[in-house]
């Protein structure tokens, strides 16, 4: 295994070094050839998705495809100008120079996917390295074999390996990878997992792009539109089966809404879902059993408000609403990342900036209010990654708005021309004239001194 890997990413290397990669028309069609691929495979893409998450094809699509045939048309438009070398202002002292940011590939890039989205986020950071002119491997989620098995063949039915090419495994095989000289790493996992690719990162002090997570909460201020606010945080939520980095994972609602915001929650719950999810087409399940044991022992069946059945043979488990939650029960000390909604009620805008605080920035922060002012005070009062005011998700739909976290919650942002930026690096370049040669820098006289003294200050 070992020896395959260094092979592969030694042959990547070589292809890297031949400079095709570094043509925009060659780049283009590339990105072409992968859009046509993706149309072509678009029903064994779903049914893949469908079996390892029981995703209905509306979900598929929403969640997985539609959203990277947007990366592909914002880049198929500014491919051209991102990739242009960009020329900068020079200073008075640089006379006869002109000064540039030349805009470079990094090399080899490793794209470690997660199970969660896992033809998505294997394929939208994808697009984002062949843009900047990379070559790519990409290793998918072993949790999730049929998406992964299409990935395999999708790539390999399109590029050749020394291009882009997939590696399947478990986590010793993403160790093997991760010990090879990569020249840019991008993953996207848990905070946990991310700590080791860090650390692995460091001991060739190869640059990272880290996609992590967190406990995104989602507030509802006093003016909040009550019912909009619940249906969109239950769509939010529930999609998936709440197995998204950016779901709300818990509510701060102010404590006298409380009651009305549980009945419009559950309320949105049935017509999204049915009166029993079980039997619902439209609900997908827990990725494995070992996912539903994580998730039943956050349960305090004292403290279901709504929900609360699991099965883990079938990997189900109920949109659940719990109720009376402190900070510092068990479902409040990690990320969630399944269907399990706490609701936690605050008195004052102190104490809910106070708790909130008291936590890891979180990936996402969703707030609920009619007042322009309230907006400025929350958002520029809290570290998070991104968000949204009177909406949940939708921020990372856009191809237009870095999407990415701080702190423990993630480093770097991607999707558009954020991207392409990602996998470039922007390069400094300055070209001086041999017309003529300003003899100040190379005098030594007081009067020199003044000169640049004059000039710089």
């Amino acid at each position: 295994m070992y020896d395959a890997i260094h092979s592969l990413v030694q042959k990547q290397r070589t292809y890297f070094y031949t400079g095709e990669t570094r043509e925009i028309k060659f780049r283009m069609r590339q990105l072409m050839k992968l859009k046509a691929a993706i149309k072509a495979k678009e029903e064994a893409i779903m049914e893949a998705l469908h079996l390892d998450l029981n995703k209905s094809e509306k979900e598929a699509y929403l969640t997985e495809i539609g959203f990277l045939y947007n990366e592909f048309k914002d880049i198929e438009k500014n491919l051209d100008l991102w990739a242009t070398p960009r020329k900068e202002k020079t200073p008075l002292t640089h006379a006869g120079t002109k000064s540039y940011v030349y805009k470079d590939p990094y090399g080899v890039t490793l794209i470690v996917a997660p199970w969660n989205y896992p033809f998505q986020l294997a394929i939208a950071p994808l697009i984002g390295a062949l843009a900047a002119g990379n070559t790519a491997i990409i290793k998918p989620s072993e949790l999730t074999p049929y998406t992964s098995s299409v990935i395999r063949d999708l790539i390999a039915e399109t590029f050749d390996e020394e291009y882009v090419a997939v590696v399947e495994g478990d986590g010793e095989v993403a160790q093997a990878l991760l010990e090879e000289k990569l020249d840019y790493i991008f993953f996207t996992g848990s905070v946990a997992v991310g700590k080791k690719v860090m650390a692995a990162a460091a001991k060739n002090l190869t640059p990272l792009t880290l996609e992590l997570g967190g406990k995104s909460p989602a507030i509802i201020m006093s003016d909040a539109n009550l019912k909009l606010a619940a249906k969109r945080i239950v769509w939010g939520k529930f999609i998936n089966a709440g197995q998204t980095c950016v779901a709300p994972d818990h509510v701060y609602v102010h404590e006298k809404h409380r009651r009305k915001i549980l009945k419009h929650i559950v309320y949105y719950i049935k017509k999204l879902y049915g009166e029993d999810v079980r039997f619902s087409k439209e609900y997908p399940k827990i990725v494995s059993e070992n996912h539903v044991d994580r998730l039943a022992t956050l349960l305090d069946e004292n403290k279901v408000y709504y929900g609360g059945e699991y099965d883990r043979v079938d990997r189900f488990m109920a949109p659940t609403v719990m109720v009376d939650v402190e900070d510092d029960d068990a479902v409040m000390g990690e990320e969630i990342f399944g269907p399990i909604l706490p609701v936690l009620s605050f008195s004052s805008d102190y104490d809910l900036i106070d708790r909130i605080r008291k936590r890891p920035a979180p990936l996402a922060l969703y707030l609920f209010t009619q007042s322009k002012d309230t907006q400025e005070y929350i958002l520029e009062s809290l570290k998070f990654g991104g968000g949204c005011v009177n909406d949940t998700l939708m921020h990372l739909a856009t191809p237009y708005l870095p999407f990415g976290g701080v702190g423990e919650s993630g480093m770097g942002a991607y999707h558009g021309k954020y991207s392409f930026d990602t996998f470039t690096h922007e390069k400094s370049i300055l070209k001086q004239t041999t017309f003529f040669d300003i003899p100040l820098r190379y005098s030594k006289s007081k009067a020199s001194l003044k000169a640049l003294r004059k000039m710089w200050e």
